[in-house]
């Protein structure tokens, strides 16, 4: 079982892989399809630099690196086109939190360590380019999977995919119940419909997506989908404790749940509980790639590094 958050690189669970190593590999090739992404915005585009800067503006990309490793688990490897599909669903992150810092909803005045979008480029251009970032996803999605090769069937799926992880049966839907929860207190089952919606459900479409694209079977698809909401939960539980033990400038971000009085993982159950929870759900996780046949050292080592992150 995994501990909590730690300082420094975080381990890879036993796993062969170096997590450093992986991500720095990663990392530039996921940015690179950010940039193509980001060049194919029409001359004139409304709000393009708020757009630009909310995708642009860094993270840990983890949403297609999921679906890039879910897809070379299946496929063996992993063409350009592949980094493109991951990009729709950081897209769609992307616009999530351009919306989720603004004015009336947390208010946040930094992410990632910087002023957030709506402090340098304006509120209503950050609500413009963040609405815009939805249907770019789409376009982005269905070319990318074209240019993988996918069915028309399959290239369909993967939009409803991004879409229900994105709307009210996910991402959008977990945000109304976290601002309804605001200054209440959750219960254990309420705060984990509302964090699997929330945060799980984008956190487990990129792991679809991936294997969907590569051609997964029934079998691969299911694990992917349990090991996603396993780590999905694992991320917020993470972040609950990273919240609890770190300062606003070691998180770059500002404010935090506790600051907006939202219930959260330690708040309920306490720190060292919360950190029993975080290394459970990655156990759940893995034994779901096993049950699946999934084969996986870079996925493995992607669940420790959810839980052992620092920021």
């Amino acid at each position: 079982m995994t501990g909590g958050a730690a300082s420094g690189e975080p381990s890879s669970g036993g796993s062969s892989v170096s997590i450093g190593e992986f991500l720095a590999g990663e990392l530039p090739r996921i940015d690179a399809a950010l940039d193509r992404a980001m060049d194919r915005l029409p001359a004139g585009t409304p709000a393009a630099a708020a757009i630009r800067h909310g995708v642009l503006s860094g993270g840990k990309r983890l949403r297609p690196i999921l679906l890039v490793e879910a897809f070379r688990s299946v496929r063996g490897e992993a063409p350009e086109a592949a980094y493109d599909l991951g990009a729709a669903v950081e897209l769609i992150h992307a616009y999530s939190l351009m919306h989720d810092d603004l004015p009336c909803m947390d208010d946040a005045l930094l992410r990632r360590g910087e002023p957030t979008t709506h402090r340098e480029h304006g509120e209503d251009d950050t609500m413009l380019g963040g609405a815009a970032l939805i249907p770019l996803a789409g376009l982005q999605s269905w070319n990318a999977s074209g240019d993988l090769g996918c069915a028309d069937v399959i290239r369909r799926q993967l939009l409803v995919d991004l879409c229900r992880a994105a709307g009210s049966e996910g991402m959008v839907g977990g945000q109304v119940l976290d601002l309804l929860g605001e200054d209440e207190v959750l219960t254990a089952e309420e705060l984990d419909g509302l964090h699997s919606r929330k945060t799980g459900a984008l956190l487990t479409a990129p792991l679809v997506m991936g294997a969907r694209a590569a051609g997964a079977g029934p079998d691969v698809l299911e694990a992917m989908t349990l090991y996603g909401r396993s780590i999905g939960l694992a991320f917020q539980v993470a972040d609950d404790i990273l919240d609890a033990t770190s300062s606003a400038e070691e998180l770059g971000k500002n404010p935090s749940d506790e600051d907006l009085n939202k219930s959260t993982y330690v708040s309920l159950h306490g720190l060292a509980a919360a950190r029993d929870q975080a290394g459970a759900l990655v156990e759940e996780g893995l034994e779901a790639l096993r049950r699946g046949g999934v084969d996986s050292e870079p996925l493995r080592a992607l669940a420790h590094f959810i839980v052992e992150r620092d920021h």
